[in-house]
């Protein structure tokens, strides 16, 4: 079996360093000041929300939680955007996702400042991302980076396969990856729900990550020995052995790749903490960006 890729341990780490930064910033200036909005009640986006609130706890970073009903008027949110972009104590707005039907989150998401856009969505820092000189990266591709980093793996002349085209993590994983960067540089292919042999591009694969969001696409025969696999999909599958009646599993099927994977991340446990602790880095870099003159 290949060797596991612990996420949650390094997003641990990655805390622990981030508190330290944190507080040595804090010294100097002042505390890292973060706003998250969330609007109605979606369950999951209140775990994510919490899960978000309670790392910024744990690194020293002020954090404010906005919430509004789930009939909140365009309106009513641009203009709590407008004040917080015009809010020099706040240095990261966040609006949690999905947001209620009435609302645009592409308009939403380009109301926020770019220089406070700590998600990274915003067409500015997108566009950054492909110029090859980016301001905030989007959480969970910058988590990939991180953990690419911190288990050694050269990307170098690689052949990376990306599944997955989505502006969160498809598209910006596949631009940093391709990227003139020490943890760039490599050929990459990006697959979709319309790739014609997709088996034969993944079998090629050094590196694959997989951002579909459909349960064990990716089997063991799809792939070489010795391939490094970053999952990020996270699925629920129906499980009555379990009590909650389901288990997450991700895009790979993990008991037929791990065996030939040389590195390979675990759902859960994998991306998923990583995306977390990027957000955090991104907060402090934009609480840096107002000072960087002073330093």
């Amino acid at each position: 079996m290949g060797k596991i890729i612990d996420g949650k341990a390094v997003a641990k780490q990655l805390v622990s360093e981030i508190a330290k930064e944190v507080e040595a910033f804090s010294k100097d200036f002042r505390v890292p000041h973060l706003a998250v909005i969330i609007a109605g009640d979606d369950p999951a986006s209140r775990v994510y929300v919490k899960s978000k609130v309670r790392a910024s706890e744990k690194c020293g970073i002020d954090v404010d939680l906005v919430k509004f009903p789930a009939d909140i008027k365009e309106s009513e949110l641009f203009q709590k955007l407008d004040e917080l972009n015009n809010d020099n104590s706040i240095d990261g707005i966040l609006v949690q996702l999905p947001l209620p039907s009435q609302l645009d989150s592409k308009k939403v998401i380009e109301r926020i400042s770019p220089y406070k856009d700590v998600d990274g969505f915003h067409p500015y820092n997108l566009g950054k991302i492909l110029e090859g000189d980016p301001l905030f990266v989007p959480c969970t591709p910058l988590g990939i980076i991180e953990l690419l980093k911190r288990y050694n793996v050269k990307t170098t002349g690689k052949k990376a396969v990306v599944v997955g085209r989505s502006v969160i993590v498809g598209k910006p994983i596949a631009m940093l990856l391709a990227n003139k960067s020490k943890n760039g540089n490599a050929t990459v292919t990006i697959c979709h729900s319309k790739t014609a042999g997709i088996k034969k591009i993944l079998s090629e694969a050094d590196i694959i990550v997989c951002a579909a969001g459909k349960a064990k696409m990716i089997n063991g025969d799809m792939v070489k020995p010795g391939v490094i696999i970053i999952d990020v999909g996270i699925n629920r599958i129906k499980d009555e052995t379990v009590k909650r009646g389901y288990r997450l599993v991700g895009d790979v099927d993990f008991e037929s790749v791990s065996p030939k994977a040389s590195l390979i991340t675990p759902v859960p446990g994998g991306v998923g903490p990583m995306t977390v602790a990027m957000l955090m880095k991104n907060t402090l870099k934009a609480a840096r960006l107002k000072y960087k003159n002073k330093g």
